[in-house]
């Protein structure tokens, strides 16, 4: 059980037909366009909804700022040997960034990852802050927290390429074929990968840099490769996605 934050937040998971505890709304803005909607749908998809007294939400809500709406919701727990080892997987270990983890789990989402897989201390990828940061992806592809020796064995035993990102020293990411089944480890935001960690992999990788910075942001690093293994996908396929942002 864990707790969405915001009407868009609560939208993406209506249209994902995540199961609902329920739904509570700020009574004061109830009769609002947006909410009457959110309203709307929820009746039609059997949702509970509880319009609260003026200020309790701002009570119980996480965000600095509270939404006018916030939802209780479940989500299917899974265990790391439930996955698939078919396209790309991030594993994040140790990143304690809920910012971060939410801007990993949106990129792999918008490039096409299979799934990402929480080790070590990494944060709650369930909590308001991560949910929030994913803007609705954490409803379109499986998050799954386990320790990376049950990853690792998982993925190597279904014949993965499993990589360790490391700033200097690995091969460049472009010339990884991210066309077989491939685990990707991103570490913790100050630190990186331990070198014992990264031993841990069958190779490394790094994203080659021109300017002086000695490192990139983790949610950055790991956007990168997901869209270069997009990228590859695109080019084996002779197929492209439509264009957003």
């Amino acid at each position: 059980m864990c707790v969405l934050e915001g009407p868009d937040l609560v939208h993406a998971a209506l249209e994902s037909g995540v199961e609902f505890e329920a739904i509570y709304l700020d009574g004061a803005e109830a009769t609002t366009a947006s909410l009457a909607d959110l309203c709307a749908r929820a009746a039609k998809a059997g949702v509970r909804v509880f319009s609260l007294e003026a200020g309790v939400l701002a009570k119980v809500a996480d965000a600095q700022t509270p939404q006018p709406v916030l939802a209780a919701v479940r989500f299917e727990h899974l265990e790391v040997e439930a996955l698939t080892v078919t396209g790309l997987t991030l594993v994040l270990h140790d990143l304690r960034d809920p910012g971060n983890v939410g801007t990993i789990i949106r990129s792999a989402d918008a490039a096409g990852a299979k799934a990402v897989v929480l080790t070590g201390q990494s944060v709650d990828p369930f909590n308001p802050k991560t949910l929030r940061a994913t803007a609705g992806s954490a409803f379109h592809l499986p998050i799954v927290v386990a320790t990376l020796e049950r990853t690792l064995t998982h993925f190597t035993a279904g014949g993965a390429n499993t990589l360790a990102t490391v700033v200097r020293g690995g091969a460049s990411f472009r010339d990884v074929d991210f066309s077989r089944a491939t685990l990707v480890g991103i570490g913790n935001e100050a630190s990186g990968l331990e070198s014992e960690t990264v031993a841990r992999f069958s190779g490394s990788i790094s994203i080659p840099m021109a300017g002086a910075t000695e490192s990139l942001n983790a949610g950055v690093a790991a956007s990168l490769v997901a869209f270069e293994a997009l990228r590859q996908r695109e080019v084996a396929t002779s197929s492209s996605p439509p264009p957003s942002l």
